[in-house]
C-alpha cells in the first residue's frame, strides 16, 4: 500500500497530464526533465501501476492515470486550502498571540506592550496572561502558552531559559522612617512585621526562594505575620501601618507607594531577574516572535531596572 507519495509527485503528475509532456511539465515547474520523470517514475512505483504510455510524440494517459486524476487534484487542492487557512498566522494579518508574564508585569508592562503591538497588527488578537513564574513555566512546558518571560530561577525541565533580560532592585518599605534610615539586613528582616506576597506559591516563590536562602545562610527565620497573593495589596497594607514588605522598587514606584512608604536597600543587594522561557527547542511563531521583541525594548525603557545579563549573588 503507498505510503510515501508526495504533493510534488502528483503536481508533477497534473503538469504533464495538462501540458502533455513531462519536458513541459519540467519546464512549468523549473527543474530538469530527468529529475521530473525520475518523480514520476516513483509514484508509479509506489501506485504499482503505469500512469503513462510514452511515445515519442506525446504522453497517453493510462486508466490508471485517469482515475488518479480526481483524487490528485482534490489533494492539491486540500494542501492548497491548508496553507491558505494558515496564512494569516505567517503573514500576522489573523489569529491569535499568547504571552504569559511574571504576576506583577501587568502593572508594569502590559498597557503599552499590547498598545505597541496592536498598533503594528491590529487585526492579530492578544492574550497576556499574568501568573507567578512557577505557574507561567508550568504553562510554557505543557504547552498551554508558546511562551513566558518569569522571574528567576524556575524549574527549567523541558524549557529554554533566555539570558537575563531584566533586572530590578527588590526593596525593603515601611510607613515608618526609623526603620529605612539603613540597608536592611536579613536579621533586620526576621525581626520585622513581615508582609510578603505570593502567598499561594510561598518558597516556590523565585524572590522568595532568595529571601529563604539568605536567611539560611543568616541563621535566621522569616516569619511574616501577613501573607497575601497580590504585592499591590502587601504595599497597602504596609501604607495601613499594618507591617513592613520587600517589593521589587520598579513596582513600588509604579503602583505609587514610594511616596506614601520610606524604603532601604536591602543588605547585601537582592535583583529580581526575569528572562523569556519557550519549549525547549520550539519553533516560535511570528506573531509570539515580534511580542517577545515588544517586550524586550519595553523593559530596557522601564525605570529603575536593567536590561542585560546581571551577575546576581546567590543564583
Amino acid at each position: 500500500m503507498p505510503t510515501s507519495i508526495t504533493l510534488h509527485q502528483l503536481q508533477y503528475f497534473l503538469s504533464a497530464v495538462q501540458l502533455g509532456s513531462l519536458s513541459a511539465a519540467a519546464e512549468a515547474h523549473y527543474i530538469a526533465q530527468p529529475s521530473l520523470s525520475e518523480q514520476i517514475r516513483r509514484l508509479e512505483s509506489q501506485l504499482g501501476v503505469s500512469l503513462f504510455i510514452r511515445t515519442n510524440r506525446k504522453l497517453i494517459l493510462t486508466d490508471a492515470a485517469k482515475l488518479l486524476m480526481p483524487y490528485a487534484e482534490r489533494t492539491i487542492r486540500a494542501a492548497e486550502e491548508a496553507a491558505a487557512a494558515v496564512d494569516p498566522i505567517r503573514t500576522l494579518s489573523g489569529g491569535m498571540v499568547a504571552l504569559g508574564t511574571f504576576s506583577s508585569a501587568d502593572h508594569l508592562l502590559h498597557t503599552e506592550l499590547i498598545v505597541r503591538f496592536r498598533a503594528l497588527y491590529p487585526k492579530v488578537n492578544v492574550r497576556l496572561v499574568s501568573q507567578n513564574s512557577v505557574q507561567v513555566a508550568d504553562s510554557v512546558r505543557d504547552g498551554e502558552l508558546e511562551a513566558g518571560l518569569v522571574a528567576l530561577p524556575v524549574d527549567d525541565r523541558g524549557l529554554d531559559v533566555g539570558p537575563v533580560a531584566w533586572s530590578m532592585q527588590a526593596v525593603f518599605l515601611s510607613r515608618d522612617p526609623s526603620h529605612t534610615r539603613a540597608p536592611t539586613t536579613m536579621a533586620d528582616l526576621a525581626r520585622a512585621a513581615l508582609i510578603l506576597p505570593e502567598v499561594r506559591w510561598g518558597d516556590m516563590d523565585p524572590t522568595r526562594r532568595q529571601l529563604l536562602s539568605r536567611a539560611q545562610a543568616a541563621g535566621v527565620a522569616l516569619r511574616p505575620v501577613v501573607e497575601v497573593e497580590s504585592p499591590a495589596v502587601a504595599l497597602q497594607l504596609a501604607e495601613r501601618g499594618v507591617g513592613d514588605t520587600v517589593i521589587s522598587l520598579a513596582l513600588a514606584r509604579a503602583l505609587g507607594a514610594t511616596t506614601r512608604l520610606h524604603w532601604a536597600q536591602l543588605d547585601p543587594p537582592l535583583h529580581e531577574t526575569f528572562a523569556f522561557i519557550t519549549r525547549r527547542d520550539a519553533a516560535l511563531s511570528p506573531a509570539t516572535g515580534i511580542l517577545i521583541g515588544l517586550a524586550r525594548q519595553l523593559l530596557t525603557e522601564l525605570p529603575d531596572g536593567a536590561s542585560g545579563a546581571v551577575a546576581v549573588p546567590g543564583l
